[in-house]
């Protein structure tokens, strides 16, 4: 079991940044990987970043390369999303998940944080 709970959001002008958290408990730390997802009011859930168990490789959404990096803390059990340059469409509600079977399904989720950027 994993328990993950995320936070960091608010309501942040265009061109901003944040960096949400992603605490998780139960299941040792290094067992798996992460990723951020996100969902805007009307739309489905996307994919925005991953990190793998290890912290060495990182994957990205294409809308979001370049101005997100997500990183882990092993000391801290935290995965991060640093979240620079926020545009308007980034506004979502951001979830962290676990993966304990690599390239499987996310099988823990958070209950989400709500990231808001006003243009």
């Amino acid at each position: 079991q994993v328990q993950l709970v995320e936070s960091g959001g608010g309501l942040v002008q265009a061109g901003g940044s944040l960096r949400l958290s992603c605490a998780a408990s139960g299941r040792t730390f290094r067992t798996y990987d992460v990723g951020w997802f996100r969902q805007a009011p009307g739309k489905e859930r996307e994919f925005v970043a991953h990190i793998s168990r290890s912290g060495v490789n990182t994957y990205y959404a294409d809308s979001v390369k370049g101005r997100f990096t997500i990183s882990r803390d092993t000391a801290k059990n935290t995965v991060y999303l640093q979240m620079n340059s926020l545009k308007p469409e980034d506004t979502a509600v951001y979830s962290c998940a676990a993966q304990i079977v690599a390239i499987g399904s996310y099988d823990y989720w958070g209950q989400g944080t709500q990231v808001t950027v006003s243009s």
